[in-house]
């Protein structure tokens, strides 16, 4: 269900600023093409990017066909938690998963960590104004912290989540250690539910043995969704660049 993702500031996984540049680049060679035609050509593939980004945004919008949220539902479906405890969001942005995870659970604790680089137009600020709206807010709590280094001990947590973060940790060079720090503060039994690029085999292989690695860390259960597939993401979204190689690793640890 899709509608707790309303009424709060979460943004868009296609920010204004490719748009913008996208738009001020094609009017700079459409401007340029009064000096020579040719610079028409120059500005047909910033044209086409405009063209994309605007409607891969709204697309993903709650105006649009509200992809964004009907991904970040899957997560949560996968997840398979009981409620009772406490639960990590890697990566939170604006906090969309945090909270939902809190308002599906009210027995339960979600914290949110991110980076919040200035790439996004995210904040700790927005997720914890985004709390009270949802009327979680004691019941969340967001830190700032790398997903490469998560500050809490071995075993914290009784659920972990995770959606389209880990190639954003730049200081891990394989990303499968991102994986495993992830699975490290859960707790023997907990869940888990991580949405990525796992289907890009430079990154991770082939899927079989990625999934195999991880049970190799002592994993009770590990299986894999290919998302990419779902039926109500347009074939326009599922380009390599955009969400056409995400699946979803959960399970127990």
């Amino acid at each position: 269900m899709t509608q707790q993702f309303a009424d709060t500031d979460y943004g868009n996984w296609v920010s204004t600023k490719l748009i913008y540049g996208s738009a001020v680049l094609s009017a700079l060679f459409v401007g340029l093409s009064f000096l020579h035609w040719a610079f028409l050509i120059g500005a047909a593939p910033f044209l086409a990017a405009l063209a994309y980004f605007a409607y891969a945004r709204h697309a993903f919008s709650p105006r649009g066909g509200n992809i964004q949220a009907r991904l970040w539902q899957l997560v949560l479906d996968r997840l398979n938690w009981d409620g009772r405890g406490q639960a990590l969001d890697i990566g939170c942005g604006n906090g969309p998963l945090t909270i939902a995870l809190a308002q599906q659970h009210p027995d339960g604790h979600v914290t949110g960590i991110d980076y919040w680089g200035q790439a996004w137009d995210y904040s700790k600020t927005i997720c914890e104004r985004n709390a009270r709206t949802a009327g979680v807010d004691q019941r969340t709590a967001f830190e700032r912290a790398s997903a490469s280094a998560l500050p809490f001990e071995d075993g914290t947590f009784d659920a972990a989540i995770s959606n389209f973060v880990f190639h954003e940790v730049s200081d891990a060079k394989d990303k499968r250690e991102v994986i495993r720090e992830a699975l490290r503060v859960l707790k023997k039994g907990g869940r888990f539910a991580f949405q990525y690029l796992f289907l890009v085999q430079a990154l991770y292989g082939e899927v079989d043995d990625l999934l195999a690695t991880i049970q190799g860390w002592g994993i009770a259960k590990v299986a894999f969704a290919d998302t990419s597939a779902s039926g109500f993401i347009p074939a326009a979204l599922k380009l390599s660049f955009m969400v056409g190689n995400i699946g979803i690793i959960y399970g127990t640890k």
